[in-house]
């Protein structure tokens, strides 16, 4: 992945890329290969959440996404079953690459905030992991595979 900034519990935080045309604003873009490590094959967005309100509260399996934010501020909360760390959205050209088991919940900031994903898979509900306990036991078997 190109274009890192850092991380946040073990996920990449991306700069996406904008051209500005003076006086007009700005596009902002990001490309499978360049900017992701991972074919894009869904898109969605979640909007009309009121201030004060988190949503998430799920890890996915193998899922990888890209999360970002295009207007207003959405706080995010990642778990990858170690650290639990927190980066604020409020920038449409910083995303962050969630490519690995990584519990998340979205905190609204701002009436009117938008959250949009880029996502590797169609939607499969088996790849969900909802509770946070089977999540922890999840992460926790796969680090024992790994070794």
């Amino acid at each position: 992945m190109t274009n890192t900034e850092g991380t946040v519990a073990g996920c990449g935080v991306i700069r996406i890329r904008s051209v500005a045309t003076p006086g007009e604003g700005e596009l902002s873009f990001f490309e499978t290969g360049r900017d992701i490590d991972f074919e894009i094959k869904r898109i969605y967005y979640i909007y009309g959440v009121p201030e004060g309100i988190c949503r998430g509260f799920h890890a996915h399996k193998e899922l990888k996404q890209l999360l970002f934010c295009p207007y207003g501020e959405i706080r995010l909360i990642l778990d990858n079953g170690t650290v639990r760390e927190e980066i604020t959205l409020n920038d449409p050209s910083i995303g962050v690459v969630i490519d690995k088991p990584t519990w998340r919940e979205m905190l609204w900031l701002k009436k009117d905030s938008a959250l949009c994903v880029a996502a590797s898979e169609l939607y499969k509900e088996e790849d969900y992991i909802r509770d946070y306990g089977e999540f922890l036991k999840y992460v926790g078997q796969e680090k024992n595979e790994s070794l």
